[in-house]
């Protein structure tokens, strides 16, 4: 399988790295950043597991689960984090966390182009959908600002802080995405994936999406 690298105006996605650990523990090991999501904050060991998993699924054939580093156009680091599971019928959920350094930038929208690009010209996938927090209103704006609709709520969908949650839904079909200007993929990645796609195992919701 050829390793993911996307490229967008300002962000790229590549593969995760071992060494992204430390830079993926400042983003959801960080209480406000992960407030919104549907999980607490992870001890270094969780996300060693996360950097491992996302390494692993790399590997798979058919690949059921992108889990990548955000980074600045140009640079290695990771600033973030973005994954993309596939499911039956030409399907995908998403979902990404960015590291409060980068809020208010409007990284969040081109990070879902980035996926969508990911989703629907590498994958030929026919719909990408979305959950977000129902505080999190950064969130939906992001989301609606990328193009996605908003679909409906999934009730008591995730359990965290003690507490069922609700998720808000979004989605997006592929004869509504129009290819973001200067997106575009250094390598490729073969479609058998989208074909052959598979439940992945992986709670929607999981990594949900994260701006301000």
């Amino acid at each position: 399988m050829t390793p993911v690298h996307l490229a967008g105006p300002r962000l790229a996605l590549r593969e995760i790295e071992h060494e992204d650990t430390d830079a993926l523990l400042a983003i959801y090991g960080d209480p406000k950043a992960t407030r919104h999501l549907s999980f607490e904050p992870r001890t270094r060991e969780q996300v060693q597991a996360i950097v491992d998993r996302s390494m692993n699924s790399a590997k798979d054939s058919p690949r059921n689960e992108y889990g990548l580093a955000v980074t600045h156009l140009g640079e290695h680091r990771l600033i973030g984090y973005a994954r993309l599971a596939t499911e039956p019928q030409q399907a995908a959920t998403i979902g990404f966390a960015l590291h409060q350094a980068e809020w208010g930038k409007g990284l969040g929208i081109e990070t879902v182009h980035l996926l969508c690009g990911l989703g629907f010209n590498t994958l030929g996938l026919h719909r990408i959908w979305a959950a977000r927090s129902p505080l999190n209103e950064a969130s939906a704006r992001t989301l609606l600002r990328a193009g996605m609709t908003e679909d409906g709520c999934i009730r008591d969908h995730v359990f965290v802080h003690g507490a069922w949650r609700d998720s808000i839904t979004y989605s997006i079909l592929e004869h509504e995405w129009a290819r973001v200007d200067g997106l575009h993929a250094v390598g490729s990645v073969t479609s058998d994936v989208a074909e052959s796609a598979q439940p992945s195992g992986i709670r929607p919701g999981d990594e949900a999406p994260r701006e301000r």
